[in-house]
Formats: structure tokens, sequence, C-alpha cells
């Protein structure tokens, strides 16, 4: 790797925990330069602009935290399962430096910054499309209801973890994360799990 790129990779690591924490606006490239210790002249020979920076520092972000949150789901067979366990993980492991970058990020460009709203929307969509797809492949594995709509189970999942990540973060509480673990589990074997009796 050319030493350019090194730099490049360095800055977007640092700029992602700085963004994540402090948003878009309240983020200077003076904070950046400051944990780099790049001067502002530099940092700009490598991106553009500071959008640019903050959209692959998004980037980095975000793939960063789904890799903890499904690193491990080849670990179980069963779909319910997998679901559960990325459901442990999102609820249990530590997020990227400042919580999750999808929220945080949401909320701050709701009324602000097109381009990285427009990045945390497609980040929910792959989070939907995800979810939704453990659990098609459940219902083909006949361990999920036929009933079950998968995106509509995928944005409740999320809707409740996300919700829940807020209070937690607000309270500085482990407690909103533990009940909305506790209810979706519950939810998923007393409503999605295909029964044994019910199978065909």
């Amino acid at each position: 790797m050319l030493k350019g790129e090194r730099t490049r990779k360095r800055v977007i690591a640092k700029a992602a925990a700085l963004f994540n924490r402090k948003g878009f606006a309240g983020c200077s490239m003076q904070d950046i330069s400051a944990a780099t210790g790049l001067e502002k002249g530099s940092l700009y020979s490598h991106f553009g602009t500071k959008e640019e920076l903050a959209s692959e520092a998004f980037d980095y972000a975000w793939s960063e935290t789904c890799a903890a949150r499904v690193g491990n789901l080849g670990d179980v067979s069963n779909s319910i399962d997998k679901i559960k366990l990325h459901i442990d993980n999102v609820a249990s492991q530590p997020s990227f430096a400042g919580g999750c970058p999808m929220l945080n990020t949401a909320l701050d460009s709701d009324d602000g910054n097109v381009t990285l709203r427009r990045r945390a929307e497609s980040a929910m969509r792959g989070w939907i499309g995800l979810l939704a797809g453990l659990v098609r492949d459940g219902q083909l594995k006949n361990e999920i209801r036929s009933s079950v709509d998968p995106e509509g189970l995928a944005t409740l999942i999320i809707s409740l973890l996300e919700g829940a990540s807020a209070c937690a973060k607000l309270q500085r509480s482990s407690l909103p994360m533990t009940l909305a673990k506790n209810h979706l589990t519950e939810h998923l074997e007393s409503y999605v799990r295909l029964a044994a009796d019910e199978k065909r």
C-alpha cells in the first residue's frame, strides 16, 4: 500500500470517530487536523471537501459496526437463532465509538446534510435487507412462520434496538437495551418461530 493511501485510511479512521461523536457541523477540519497531526492543507489534498471526508468516514464507521454485528452469525444454523444472536450482538457489544453511526448520522443530518442522510438511509436499507433475508431463509427451511412479513419484522427489530440505543445513551444505562433484547427474544420465540407441531 502506498504511503498516501495509508495516510488516507488513517485519516478516515480518526475522522470517523470524531464525526460520529460530534456530528458533521460539530466536527471541524481543525479537530481532524489535531487528531491526525496533519495540517488542514494536507487533509484537503486527500479529500476535496469536508463532506467527502465525512461520507467516507461514515462508510468506514458503518462497515466496522456491521462486521461486529454479523461476524459470528455463521456459528449458528437456525434462522431464529441467527436473528437472536444478531440482536444480542447489537445489544451487548459496544458499537462504534460514539454510538451507532447510522442512528447518529440520521439524527444529525435530518434537516441538514443531504449526502450524509442518504448514506444513513442506504445503511438502513442494507440492515433491513440482511434481517429480511434471514427471515426468508428461515421460512424456506420451515423455521419461521410463513405469515411473518420479512421486512416488517426487520423494521420492528431495528426500530426497537435503535430506540433502546437512544434511551440507553440518554439514561447512561444498559437497561433499555436489555429490555429491548428480552422483548424481541420473547417475540421471536412466541410469534415468529415455527413450532414443531406446525411444520408441514
